[in-house]
């Protein structure tokens, strides 16, 4: 199991809801959560390790977002 960590622009409950189908969905994502308290708005994901940062940040992008890896 592996901890990612990106910057993002969801900064709002709705758009939780926006990437939750693209996170939830991915089979190797077990657990994310969006710090909406930080300027940064910081997307942690914790993830086993096959899946990479980059996998993630295109899944977020498919959603409409953007996460830059930290």
């Amino acid at each position: 199991m592996k901890t990612m960590r990106f910057k993002t622009n969801i900064n709002c409950g709705g758009c939780v809801r926006g990437v939750t189908p693209a996170l939830d969905g991915h089979k190797s994502i077990k657990r994310w959560k969006v710090d909406l308290e930080s300027i940064n708005r910081i997307l942690t994901v914790h993830a086993e390790d096959e899946v990479s940062s980059a996998e993630i940040s295109a899944g977020i992008a498919d959603a409409g977002f953007i996460a830059l890896p930290v």
